[in-house]
């Protein structure tokens, strides 16, 4: 080591200074530095009580951090100690997931990347393998991944008000703006004949889909992709088949992935498995019950949660199936509530679900469609939909009782799930079993590509957006609202009333009903003319 940096090192800190850690030529020198460092760190503390409370509990906000590649970058440490009284780090919660729910486009994986620069890279909240760890709390339970990391990680900062807190800040922009939308489509916005600056959307929303679906079997082995096969395919057959009625999914989508699971825990068995399964975590702070404590939520109460799950998602279904009790908000939440508990995979899984259970009943075909491209193009998870789905049936009473019962049962399971979590980590089984359970969600994906395809390009003018906006969000990697945004304009352009291009359907029965509209607006254009003349 050169001379100036080991006389640097030796040399004494001011108070109030941790320093900065020489740079070594090894990983020994470095070491030696840091604990040097720390240890100077310790002996120039204040020696009044107060002052190094402060001073522990205030860090400093910027810090020079060597990268693999020897290249300093700023990072922004925690202003708030994990030990600091329980009001700082509510606020610091509030701070931090605030302006993320105005950010947070382009769905699960942009989510997840975005919280993990900001809590790990830049705010230093949890380390990597913590945050690896709570990731895969909401990949094993059903519910919205994203949200689910949300709650685990401001839980694990600030206990159980904290999560709740940050569930509702990453929300509410999309909430907002989803049941205004799903008001005023249902006030302003003729069903049978959209306007034509929402032309676009449907058609720029599947491409989403469509990206999601690649992006999840790319990462499926053939094992996998065989049952996430066989649930796509079984998908399509429900929604178009004669002696099937399309409300079984409710049945037969849980069952799918039930069978998924199965699958890989008896091939896990085998002498030599058709899958590659990963060994268990060893659990983040196996050592250390700091964090636990700081979640506040014991293992009896843990329990207690599962059990509210399991009765309220009986309770439902007894009071609208059995007793048939006749109301409507009812009805909203317990398709919603029965949704939220069985779905895997995150919000592009869920949308046949909810497609089978609200169209016809709730709204027409389009009006799900112009949702859907409103809700991709919006921050937060796409979750956010079940509000617009609510606004348009029954105002915003019906948005607020389908945004709990959407997001009701992901909530409650990961308060749940968490400090079970270390020991389930352990459970080799329970990885083996999620394996297929995941593999066969992502069939469902599949089958949404095909189903919302089906009735979102109807014709040439459908296919062209769809085909600009899959482009851009494939090759190019251009964000969700930009996608929907290029779809929108291409679709307005496009439109009768502009260009008149690409109009004519692909089917026979649309072809006759295109006519019929084509003359009602030659009717409309001559009623026009002759009260001008």
């Amino acid at each position: 080591m050169p001379e100036d940096e080991e006389s640097k090192k030796e040399e004494p800190m001011e108070e109030n200074d941790f320093g900065d850690i020489a740079e070594g030529n090894g990983k020994a020198a470095e070491t030696a530095s840091m604990s040097n460092g720390n240890h100077a760190a310790v002996e120039a503390m204040p020696e009044d009580e107060e002052e190094a409370a402060e001073t522990t509990k205030h860090m400093d906000e910027v810090e020079d951090v060597e990268d693999p590649d020897d290249k300093k970058k700023k990072k922004i440490h925690m202003k708030v100690s994990p030990d600091a009284p329980w009001s700082e780090r509510m606020w610091e919660v509030f701070t931090t997931f605030w302006p993320l729910g105005f950010i947070a486009f382009g769905g699960p994986q942009a989510h997840i990347a975005i919280l993990k620069d900001h809590l790990v890279d830049q705010r230093d909240w949890l380390d990597e393998e913590q945050f690896t760890e709570l990731f895969a709390i909401g990949q094993g339970l059903p519910g919205p991944t994203s949200t689910q990391l949300v709650v685990s990680t401001a839980t694990s900062r600030a206990g159980p008000l904290g999560g709740l807190m940050a569930f509702f800040i990453w929300n509410f922009p999309g909430l907002v703006v989803l049941t205004c939308a799903g008001i005023l489509i249902e006030e302003f916005v003729d069903p049978n004949n959209p306007p034509w600056y929402l032309a676009g959307l449907p058609p720029a929303a599947i491409s989403l889909v469509f990206k999601a679906f690649y992006g999840f079997a790319s990462k499926l082995d053939n094992l996998q992709i065989c049952l996430a096969l066989f649930s796509c395919l079984t998908a399509i057959l429900i929604n178009n088949d004669e002696d099937i009625r399309p409300s079984s999914s409710q049945f037969i989508f849980p069952s799918l992935l039930v069978i998924g699971g199965l699958i890989t825990y008896i091939d896990s068995k085998r002498e030599k498995p058709f899958s590659t399964y990963t060994s268990p975590s060893k659990g983040w702070d196996a050592q250390d019950d700091t964090t636990f404590k700081r979640i506040g939520i014991p293992l009896w109460v843990g329990a207690l949660l599962f059990f509210v799950w399991a009765g309220v998602l009986a309770l439902v279904i007894i009071l609208r199936d059995v007793v048939e009790v006749d109301n409507v908000y009812l009805e909203i939440f317990e398709v919603m509530y029965r949704i939220g508990s069985i779905i895997f995979g995150g919000g592009q899984v869920v949308l046949p679900m909810l497609q089978d259970e609200v169209v016809p009943s709730w709204m027409t075909n389009d009006q799900y469609l112009q949702g859907l491209g409103l809700a991709q193009s919006m921050p937060g998870p796409l979750f956010n939909f079940a509000a617009y789905l609510g606004a348009v049936f029954k105002g915003v009473g019906g948005a607020l009782v389908a945004y709990c019962g959407l997001f009701g049962p992901g909530v409650i399971l990961i308060f749940a799930m968490v400090p079970f979590w270390a020991r389930l980590r352990h459970n080799q089984s329970f990885k083996v079993i999620l394996a297929g359970v995941n593999a066969s969600a992502i069939g469902l994906v599949g089958a949404a590509c095909v189903i919302l395809w089906e009735s979102a390009i109807v014709n040439a003018a459908d296919a062209m957006v769809f085909s600009v906006a899959f482009t851009m969000a494939i090759v190019w990697n251009v964000q969700a609202p930009l996608c929907i945004l290029a779809g929108g304009c291409i679709g307005a352009i496009l439109h009768p009333d502009a260009l008149n291009l690409g109009q004519v359907p692909y089917c026979v029965e649309q072809i006759e009903d295109s006519q019929v509209e084509n003359q009602r607006r030659l009717e409309k254009v001559a009623r026009t003319l002759l009260f001008f003349t």
